[in-house]
């Protein structure tokens, strides 16, 4: 291992200690935005690791980035990291955009609509956003279109409530407003959206990769103290296996995750071999998903689904996650297609990612 790479372990060893510190004590029994671990995370420069420094962020990378998400999703937090940071960030320091000084949470999504035209020093928008998380305590949204990338005020819009099935906010927002000239950016050769939906999937990834490694350690420590016939359910053999079947499911969705996170750094989001990268984390984290989350509840029985149970929160983000930004059989079809495109000669070489 070379100085840079343990050096580089160290950092984000470093960050998960302290992310986790900063999350312990989650309200389990809650829902809605966790303005208090928001407020945590944001002194500590958290939530902007990766914007640009002069726009008041680190200007980390996102193997940076992943220690924060990965922790974000073994508490099950209730905050739009992906959105706020590793998505946001990317965009202002490709546009040149600024957005206030606030600590409140931001967030970049793809828009459904996005038409913009010119009225004398201003533009007038009309925008149409799905699955936006907590439009209520977003302090901006920045609206990613074909070229084009506006910053819209979510107290303008039209809010159409929605959740997923973790309870977690993602509204519809519809907008007919007008904006400062200054609040839009226009690159005609730029694929916002394509990168857009590499960013969020590697940060999805990583949510689930977290959340993926708590649920096993709440069935396995269970497993252990749950007594039935005499002795504790871990030591039967079916549940030996399961959980062992498990524990693999969730170390090969982390590895790829965590290896999608590092190629990323090293070579870009545009690179031919990060996309692929991505497309497997995501596809293997989410087919993960609905493994790992079946055998938490089969070991805890009927308790793991009461509201106050930690399990809960962790399966049900489980079970969204693995859907949301691409689901396994979506990112599954993008690497066949990817693999067979290259050729036979290339095969080999796209597996073997160095």
């Amino acid at each position: 291992m070379s100085e840079s790479t343990a050096t580089g372990a160290d950092v984000q060893a470093a960050i998960r200690e302290s992310v986790a510190a900063m999350l312990a004590g989650t309200d389990q029994d809650a829902d809605g935005f966790d303005q208090t671990r928001w407020e945590h995370l944001a002194r500590a420069g958290f939530t902007r690791l990766t914007w640009p420094e002069d726009g008041g962020g680190a200007g980390a990378g996102p193997d940076l980035a992943a220690a924060v998400l990965v922790e974000a999703g073994a508490q099950a937090a209730r905050i739009p990291l992906v959105e706020a940071d590793l998505a946001t960030g990317w965009l202002l320091a490709r546009t040149g955009l600024r957005l206030a000084e606030t600590a409140g949470p931001v967030a970049a999504v793809a828009a459904d609509l996005l038409e913009v035209a010119a009225r004398g020093a201003d533009v007038s928008v009309r925008a149409r956003l799905r699955a936006v998380p907590g439009a209520s305590t977003l302090t901006a949204v920045v609206a990613v279109g074909d070229g084009m990338v506006v910053v819209l005020d979510p107290i303008q819009a039209d809010v159409r409530p929605g959740r997923n099935l973790a309870d977690e906010d993602r509204d519809e927002l519809t907008f007919d407003t007008v904006v400062a000239a200054s609040q839009v950016a226009e690159v005609a050769d730029t694929d916002f959206v394509g990168e857009l939906r590499m960013r969020s999937a590697l940060g999805r990834a990583l949510l689930l990769s977290g959340a993926l490694r708590t649920a096993l350690d709440v069935a396995t420590e269970y497993a252990g103290t749950r007594v039935q016939f005499g002795r504790p359910i871990g030591a039967f053999q079916a549940v030996q296996q399961a959980l062992a079947a498990s524990a693999g499911e969730v170390a090969a969705a982390g590895s790829a995750a965590g290896a999608a996170a590092n190629l990323a750094a090293r070579d870009g989001f545009e690179a031919g071999s990060t996309q692929l990268a991505i497309g497997a984390a995501k596809a293997h984290t989410s087919e993960a998903a609905g493994a790992v989350a079946a055998t938490a509840h089969q070991v805890l029985g009927a308790i793991g689904f009461t509201r106050e149970h930690r399990l809960r929160r962790l399966t049900t983000r489980l079970w969204a996650w693995r859907d949301e930004d691409g689901s396994e059989a979506y990112w599954q079809r993008v690497v066949g297609h990817r693999l067979i495109s290259g050729g036979p000669s290339q095969l080999w070489p796209a597996l073997t990612i160095d």
